[in-house]
């Protein structure tokens, strides 16, 4: 059992769990994912690591409660436990294996949709404790919606908000953003991306026309987290690759896009009876406590 030593809302149905976990802790990298469950019972769902503490020997996950097993694991309260923790899994993103010296001579920019904004932090943290400061882009649909803002700015070199309806920062996509910065003359080696799949896509497209190299993040395919299952595969430069074995990090410009969207929608009908039957269940019990009563 993994106790939970801090759970926070970040925003409407985005927490943050600090989970004790010394051995994950101490292999973890950027870009690598984790498979959590909340009981015996629960379905297995990859998350992405957030942060990691080696001295505290924690790890820190952000989930976004739209399903009946991520609203489990949402609701498992400050002190309780989570049944399975296990990680790090996935490969961890190139840049950690590359010469030191070589990368602080590069100019990182990442952008990051949403919830995509847990992944992408430990990734800055990890450039920056080391002396390479890369700029960030972050958009969300609303200032509300902007979640640990205060932490990526501590880390990042220049910190740019977008919302799609214009509450704070710049008005408009963050690819709208990421034009606007290159076209007044900001010099990009390489943009990492991590979203919404369709945000990926057109960063992707919109990268292609400057030349510029991008590495996308395919986490939200990923099912079972090990390769069996085989719901997370994808083509990538006309192969097909599974996201968490080979992955969940891809060069952009050579990733199927529109196979990828299509499958992630192919659990959405059973996901939707899933939520009924959790819903039926939960009315029924109120039912039996009011006639007990």
């Amino acid at each position: 059992m993994f106790k939970i030593l801090e759970r926070k809302e970040l925003a409407q149905d985005i927490f943050q769990l600090v989970v004790e976990a010394p051995r994950v802790a101490r292999s973890a990298k950027p870009g690598q994912f984790v498979i959590v469950r909340a009981d015996e019972k629960g379905e297995r769902i990859p998350l992405t690591i957030s942060d990691y503490d080696v001295e505290q020997g924690t790890v820190s996950i952000v989930i976004q409660a739209i399903g009946v097993s991520t609203r489990k694991i949402c609701a498992v309260a400050h002190g309780g436990t989570l049944a399975d923790f296990a990680g790090p899994l996935g490969k961890p993103s190139d840049f950690v294996h590359e010469d030191l010296e070589e990368l602080r001579h590069k100019k990182l920019l990442f952008i990051a949709g949403g919830v995509g904004t847990a992944p992408v932090y430990p990734q800055v943290k990890w450039l920056n404790e080391r002396g390479i400061k890369a700029d960030v882009i972050v958009g969300a649909k609303t200032a509300a919606m902007h979640i640990m803002t205060d932490e990526m700015r501590e880390v990042a070199g220049k910190l740019y908000l977008t919302t799609d309806d214009g509450t704070v920062g710049f008005h408009g996509l963050v690819t709208d953003q990421m034009k606007e910065l290159i076209d007044s003359g900001n010099r990009y080696d390489e943009v990492i991306a991590i979203g919404p799949m369709i945000m990926m896509k057109f960063v992707a497209l919109a990268t292609e026309q400057y030349g510029i190299k991008t590495t996308v993040s395919l986490n939200t395919l990923m099912v079972d987290g090990t390769g069996m299952c085989g719901a997370c595969r994808v083509t990538v430069g006309g192969k097909t690759v599974f996201t968490c074995v080979d992955g969940p990090e891809f060069d952009g410009h050579q990733v199927d896009f529109d196979e990828a969207i299509r499958r992630q929608g192919m659990y959405r009908d059973i996901e939707e009876r899933a939520r009924k039957i959790a819903e039926e269940r939960a009315a029924g019990h109120k039912c039996n406590i009011g006639l007990d009563r």
